[in-house]
Order: C-alpha cells, then structure tokens, then sequence
C-alpha cells in the first residue's frame, strides 16, 4: 500500500482539516492521525474506538527506602536534580536517563515502565481509523507515532486496503521524522506568510534529508499574493510539486465548528473544487501510480 503523510513546519496552517477533507474524497483507505502530541483528527471524524491498548513508555526511577544506604551517588550523578535530599524522586523532574539505576552501589533504585498514553483502532464513516493519545508532559512521542503508522500499515494490509493517510504532526522535530519515514510521499500544507515560508522551508530541507517526495499545498494563498509567489520559488527551486492553492474562506471554519470537514459540509463551494482538483492532482501522481 502507499502512505501519504500531511504534514506543516508550523502549526495552524490547515493540515489536519485538508486531511479530513481528502478522507472524504479517497476510496479504499486507512486513516492514521500521528499528531500524537496534539490529536484533534477526532473531531472531525467521530471515531467509533473498537481496540484500545496502553502506551508504555519510558521508565522514572523509584529508590527503595530499604536498600538505600543513602550514600548519596544518585544525588550526585543526577543532572535534573530530581532526586531531594532525603531521596526521594521528583517524578515529574526525573527524565528517565537511568543513570542513578545504573551506578547506585545497592541497586536499590528501580526502574518500572511507565504507562505514556493509549492508542485506538476506530471506525470512521470514510473508514477505518488509528489515532493515539499521549498523556499529559510524557516523553516518546516519536515512538508512539511509529506505534500508530505500523498499525496503520498492519490494518491496511489486513484489510486490502490501497492508501494510508496520515495526519502528521507540525515542526521538524523528533515526532516529524518518526511520521515521514518510508512515507510514499509528503503533502506539507504551508500559508503565505513570513513564518509559513520558513517553516515550510525547514520541513521540505527534512524531506529532503530522508529522501522522501514532497508536494506543497498554500493555504489562504490569496492573503498575501507576494508571500505566495515566493513560496512556489522556493519549490521550484527545490523540485517540490506545487498541488495547488486554497483560497481563505470562512466556510472552512465554519465546517470545523460543526464537526465535519469542508468537502462533506460545504460540497459546492469554491474550496471544495479546489480541494477536489489538488486530490486529483495527488491521484495522478507517479509515485502513487509507478508504471
């Protein structure tokens, strides 16, 4: 199967709601929403969760009062300072290094696998659907996103199904790279201003790196026309597909208020051909149809 993963350099620029949007108009898929550390694909898609299974993450160490001869190592070793000194562990300061586990002379630090967050397989009205619930300030996110893109891919497979798209998270950090990798093609939604050409130009550089083959939708394109042009110089430069342009209109907000994406609620409107026409642009593509 292929993977189309939509992503942003920033956020607010409509990825998650053009994603929706495509969900609506793509036949015979999975929907995956790797935005673990912000999920809202939900809400526009009314998931019906039929699987629902824990997140295990990283560790936070735990003295035994025990065994602890309170020698002090671990005070010393800790550079998060997460450890008082009538040693007990701040959990919320301890970042998990281990490193007090590893060198504690009684061994009387514990380790225990924390519970991160949950993921879901759902069914959707487009189909079904993996999504992904990172608890509050916990680490691993990137592992979560690979958690829920493998099984996506596995339920894809299960089910025959032919596209996997993915809701990918903003910005270039560690959950980016976890959503893009082995991806068949990236859509990176961008608007015309100042910040969304930077950003842009971060995340197509990022694409760039992992060799994977990335397209560029505008949104809000006609607020700022010369903000537009410089960014589709900046893909031609860079051999980027440009897909298309979509016009600021209200309406696209006003779909997300009721809790559907624009294509199904506003089906005649002028964004929705323009969504239709990059969704066929997308269609037609050689990476999603090799000779």
């Amino acid at each position: 199967m292929k993977e189309l993963v939509v992503i942003s350099g920033k956020g607010g620029t409509g990825k998650t709601s053009l994603t929706a949007a495509f969900a609506a108009l793509a036949e015979n898929m999975v929907l995956c929403d790797a935005d673990v550390d912000a999920a809202d694909l939900h809400l526009l898609m009314s998931p019906r969760v039929q699987k629902r299974t824990d997140f295990m993450g990283g560790g936070i160490a735990l003295i035994d009062r025990e065994e602890c001869t309170q020698c002090g190592m671990c005070l010393e070793l800790c550079r998060f300072e997460a450890i008082s000194p009538d040693f007990e562990v701040d959990p919320i300061a301890c970042e998990g290094c281990g490193v007090c586990v590893d060198f504690c002379p009684e061994q009387a630090i514990e380790f225990p696998i924390q519970t991160c967050g949950e993921w879901f397989v759902s069914e959707t009205r487009y189909g079904p659907m993996v999504h992904a619930r990172l608890g509050i300030a916990e680490e691993n996110s990137g592992k979560l996103v690979a958690t829920v893109r493998q099984e996506s891919a596995r339920l894809a497979e299960m089910q025959d199904k032919e596209l996997i798209i993915t809701d990918g998270p903003p910005g270039v950090g560690c959950p980016v790279i976890a959503s893009i990798g082995g991806a068949t093609g990236v859509v990176i939604v961008t608007e015309p201003t100042v910040s969304g050409l930077h950003d842009m130009r971060r995340v197509a550089e990022l694409c760039a790196c992992f060799k994977v083959p990335a397209m560029v939708v505008i949104n809000k394109f006609d607020l700022n026309l010369e903000q537009t042009g410089a960014i589709e110089r900046f893909a031609r430069d860079m051999d980027i597909e440009i897909l298309g342009r979509i016009s600021f209109d209200p309406v696209f907000t006003k779909s997300m208020v009721q809790g559907r994406n624009v294509v199904e609620y506003s089906p005649e409107s002028a964004i929705t051909g323009e969504i239709q026409d990059i969704w066929k642009k997308i269609l037609a593509l050689p990476l999603l149809n090799p000779a």
